[in-house]
């Protein structure tokens, strides 16, 4: 299916703590926020990608793309507090005010370096009319059937979902959302916040693609997946 009337939103807040200043630090020869921009000029134009960020410095890194960035957020949305789904709506009404009147929003990560606009395409085409979103996920190993546990009132260990299964691979599959695309329908998003969505559909990544930069960890991880004269 291919959507009509799309504004893609990258959130880059600047008070990140996992990895301060993770969004515009170089990985593998260039801003982190780079990746994200670039896959989503592979799809979109960018009159249609929106980086939605409470920092000076993240708007003009942004910028020397050749992208602008037309606002910084509101104080109320610059903080730890601030959640995805007001960010979301802010951009909303802002391009709304332009004339501008969305159908989906195409939510993009700028922590997800190894997305590609091949993905986004293939996410894209399992949005319809009878889903509220679209989201990427990898399968789990952490099965809540086999390997999770769960401490009970005396303080013991107990599975996370009581089954019988003996072998993992027996298993139902479980998926874990990887925070790399997320398609949603914009009239469902200004009825309810994300996770009160029911009619959502999985889009299935690789565990490479679904790197997510949170901690210095997983920036070790990210950094050591490119050529170390890059690194």
């Amino acid at each position: 299916m291919s959507i009509t009337n799309p504004l893609v939103v990258i959130p880059a807040r600047g008070g990140s703590k996992g990895v301060p200043g993770k969004n515009i630090k170089p990985l593998g020869g260039k801003p982190l926020i780079y990746y994200t921009i670039e896959a989503a000029r592979e799809v979109f134009s960018d009159e249609q990608i929106l980086v939605s960020t409470d920092s000076e410095e993240i708007k003009a890194c942004v910028e020397k793309t050749g992208l602008k960035v037309p606002f910084l957020r509101p104080p109320e949305l610059a903080t730890d507090n601030a959640g995805t789904y007001e960010v979301l709506l802010h951009a909303l009404d802002y391009v709304e005010a332009k004339g501008v009147f969305p159908e989906t929003i195409i939510l993009l990560q700028a922590t997800s370096p190894f997305r590609t606009g091949k993905h986004i395409r293939e996410a894209i085409n399992l949005f319809n009319e009878e889903c509220e979103m679209v989201v990427s996920v990898k399968e789990t190993k952490a099965n809540p059937y086999y390997t999770l546990r769960e401490e009970d009132q005396n303080g013991f260990l107990q599975k996370s979902k009581l089954a019988n299964f003996t072998r993992r691979q027996d298993c139902p599959k479980v998926y874990e959302v990887n925070g790399a695309i997320y398609i949603i329908d914009c009239q469902s998003l200004r009825q309810k916040p994300l996770q009160k969505f029911e009619l959502i559909k999985k889009y299935l990544m690789d565990e490479l693609s679904s790197v997510d930069i949170d901690t210095e960890f997983d920036w070790g991880v990210a950094a050591g997946l490119f050529p170390k004269s890059s690194r």
